[in-house]
């Protein structure tokens, strides 16, 4: 009986670390941003781990009153390259920690 209570407290210890570990490293990627292109560089979105959008940059050459619509695009196309990449560093940072662990809903 004593035995099975030294491997509970064992596993208590080991999730107690591994809680630890996750916090620090969900404050880590609060702090980093990404930038997402479209348009070969004309438009650049910077987009941080929150998924805040941080800043746009349009490149002049890109603006034209006369096609509005394709600077709409190029804009849109951007914050959602931005949000992937965002989303792909918070799914190989977090995913360290649940491989293995079969989590319902693909969580991390």
């Amino acid at each position: 009986m004593m035995r099975g209570m030294g491997n509970m407290n064992n596993m208590m210890k080991q999730m107690q670390k591994m809680q630890k570990q996750m916090q620090a490293a969900q404050e880590e990627l609060l702090e980093k941003t990404v930038e997402g292109t479209a348009g070969g560089g004309m438009v650049t979105v910077v987009v941080n781990g929150n998924k805040q959008v941080l800043e746009v940059k349009i490149k002049e050459d890109v603006v034209d009153p006369d096609d509005i619509e394709m600077l709409q695009d190029l804009v849109m196309a951007a914050t959602n390259d931005a949000l992937k990449k965002i989303e792909d560093l918070t799914m190989s940072t977090m995913g360290q920690f649940t491989k293995g662990l079969n989590l319902p809903g693909g969580l991390f």
